[in-house]
């Protein structure tokens, strides 16, 4: 069946479906990651966004339940040059195009992807419609324009959980984890840290948080426009001094907002697995995970209160921070590396020794 992307520019492209047919309207964003597609799918933080992949082949080792990070996918489309209907991996359980079926995800093959990305990197990420449907392309490019954006949109009411969730009993130090999109990956670091896990709405107010005892609060990953979360934002700003804080990706971004800074969004954002990141305490480079659209504006953030730790460089953007005298702390990237190397993990071990430093005790 032919398929087609029309962006609100009027940028047509031309492909076949391989998974679920239908028509969506979202902003599309390219990933550079050779692997890790099926993390990439299930990564909440892909809301309200279509994916391409700048490799040309995708879905040659299937797809498994071992690896997903979050209950289902969330992205509202998936663009790749070709789709593998042989899955060569011992631990495949089916194909890609039939994960995405089953999930109801629009998938695109046959689209000259290196021609899509060079566009946008030219243009900057922008809204446009994936359809399988014959509609007239005056008609889809009104829909792409007419479409939310993700300026000034909260999409983390969608990806969150509505209740708690109690991840393991055990653990030396209790973290609460603010879902503002969280991937597995982080829960399965923190728990590898010796932490008992507890996983609440991002809706959850301070007052709340603290009813908990946490030893430690991280803020999540997760889509959309940060300044538009202004729940967490508040929630963050209350929790400031009176307990450890980790910020992820939105939650560094979140965390940078309640320090007084500002966000703004990126031309095209970072997504894929091998971003250049030096952290400027140590001097060391990692190569890092990424995927976001936003970014903290250094200029905004108050130098007296705030050590900037990590900067991008490759564009030179922010990508850590470190409050100066309150246990808080945050990066852009993902230190949980799912997918993406281990260059990054240190990071949660900084952030039990701030729980060890701090003074909070768990009250049986």
């Amino acid at each position: 069946m032919r398929a087609r992307i029309v962006f609100e520019d009027g940028r047509v492209f031309k492909g076949y479906a391989f998974a679920a047919t239908g028509e969506k309207c979202a902003e599309v964003v390219f990933n550079t990651s050779i692997s890790g597609y099926q993390e990439i799918l299930t990564d909440p933080s892909y809301k309200g966004q279509i994916v391409t992949m700048t490799y040309p082949l995708i879905g040659n080792y299937g797809v498994n339940q071992e690896d997903i990070e979050s209950s289902r996918p969330f992205l509202d489309g998936f663009i790749v040059r070709e789709c593998s209907r042989t899955a060569s991996n011992w631990r495949s359980q089916k194909g890609l195009a039939q994960y995405l079926k089953e999930n109801n995800i629009i998938g695109i093959e046959g689209v000259d992807t290196r021609a899509l990305t060079k566009h946008i990197r030219l243009q900057g990420a922008m809204k446009a419609i994936i359809t399988t449907r014959d509609s007239d392309e005056k008609i889809l490019i009104k829909k792409a324009k007419a479409s939310p954006g993700l300026i000034g949109r909260d999409l983390v009411k969608e990806v969150t959980l509505e209740i708690n969730q109690f991840l393991n009993n055990k653990g030396k130090y209790r973290v609460v984890v603010i879902d503002c999109g969280v991937k597995f990956n982080i829960l399965r670091q923190l728990e590898a840290n010796d932490c008992q896990v507890v996983v609440v709405p991002a809706k959850m107010s301070a007052e709340q948080i603290l009813g908990l005892q946490p030893q430690g609060v991280l803020l999540s990953n997760g889509p959309g426009d940060p300044a538009a979360v202004t729940y967490v934002v508040e929630t963050a700003r209350k929790l400031l001094g009176k307990v450890p804080l980790f910020g992820i990706c939105l939650g560094h971004q979140m965390l940078g907002l309640a320090l007084g800074g500002k966000t703004y969004k990126l031309k095209f954002g970072h997504h894929g697995g091998n971003h250049p990141v030096k952290d400027l305490r140590t001097g060391k480079i990692s190569i890092t995970v990424q995927n976001h659209g936003f970014c903290v504006d250094i200029d905004s953030l108050n130098k007296n209160d705030i050590e900037i730790t990590h900067v991008n460089l490759n564009d030179h953007t922010l990508e850590g921070i470190r409050h100066k005298r309150m246990p808080a702390f945050s990066v852009q990237f993902h230190p949980e590396s799912g997918p993406g190397p281990h260059d990054a993990r240190y990071l949660f071990a900084e952030f039990i020794e701030l729980i060890k430093n701090s003074k909070l005790k768990i009250k049986n």
